[in-house]
């Protein structure tokens, strides 16, 4: 991948990770409605508490993206946080773009894994 199409992608993965941990953020409780029913009853905690922690991850990862540290280590926590994002909420109409979403995180994390990785694979 050319460096500038990495950083595009890189920062463009970046501001939907803040942007949606933001919307959470505002509105736990909407958000926790994506969740299907028997993964809202797995919860050790209330539903709007979750989702603020969702938030926060959904953030932090934004963060990280948008700083470009450790990038690969945050294009794999958006990555599976993703996949536990299409387990949890099931097939929906915005299931495609959560798909996507994956795709660009692992494109990403891949690009950026450091050399010593990239050589044992």
């Amino acid at each position: 991948m050319r460096r500038t199409s990495f950083h595009i992608l890189r920062v463009g993965l970046a501001i939907t990770f803040l942007w949606i941990g933001i919307l959470i953020a505002r509105q736990p409780e909407a958000w926790g409605g994506y969740l299907q029913p028997w993964a809202a009853g797995l919860l050790p905690i209330p539903l709007a508490r979750a989702m603020y922690g969702t938030a926060f991850l959904d953030v932090a990862i934004g963060v990280l993206l948008l700083i470009d540290w450790k990038t690969w280590i945050a294009a794999l926590l958006a990555a599976i946080h993703l996949v536990i994002v299409l387990i949890v909420s099931g097939i929906t109409d915005i299931t495609v773009r959560d798909i996507g979403l994956l795709a660009a995180a692992c494109a990403v994390m891949i690009e950026s894994l450091p050399f010593a990785l990239k050589s044992q694979s």
